[in-house]
């Protein structure tokens, strides 16, 4: 089923997203003060120079991840719409801006070691090499433009590019480390 109320947007990354995530950060970490262990800014927005849609990924690392439901009326307070795991075991997700995301929030807990190091090591990894943050970024922008309604179809599209990506990212990060 297409959804035909989105707008899939790829952009030229805007350094006001690294301040749209610190704004965020403080009001997370306020709310949930003891329960966190540390907070990432994850995803293309979080990676200079990389086209992305322009949606502030965030990736809070809690000490228990049951404990995060308990703050889902706080975290509605603020405009987000709590989703569950939302197909990743483990995780708790929350979008903000409903159909028209601004924000995500992907909740793990710190022993949660693949989920935590998988998204952090695609990040990393595009930061530094320079020839597949640009392959990613023109691949997205083609995707938005040839599916600029259906999500799926836009996803479906770039699939094993970034599992591709991610297995990449992980031998490299896991190289550097040891």
């Amino acid at each position: 089923m297409v959804n035909r109320a989105l707008n899939i947007t790829v952009t030229e990354y805007d350094e006001n997203w690294a301040r749209l995530f610190q704004k965020e950060k403080e009001i997370i970490r306020d709310m949930f003060k003891d329960e966190l262990v540390e907070i990432h800014h994850i995803g293309s927005t979080a990676v200079p120079k990389l086209k992305a849609k322009p949606i502030i990924d965030i990736m809070p690392v809690v000490k228990d991840i049951t404990k995060v439901d308990l703050f889902n009326e706080k975290v509605m307070d603020i405009g987000y719409e709590p989703l569950g795991e939302l197909g990743i075991e483990g995780r708790r997700y929350f979008r903000k801006g409903g159909i028209s995301r601004t924000h995500q929030l992907h909740f793990f807990q710190y022993d949660n070691y693949y989920e935590l190091e998988r998204h952090l090591a695609v990040r990393d990894y595009l930061v530094v090499h320079e020839k597949d943050r640009i392959e990613y970024g023109e691949l997205k922008e083609s995707l938005a433009c040839q599916f600029p309604k259906d999500i799926e179809g836009y996803s479906d599209g770039k699939y094993r590019y970034v599992q591709n990506l991610e297995q990449e990212a992980l031998l490299w990060k896991r190289k550097m480390n040891s």
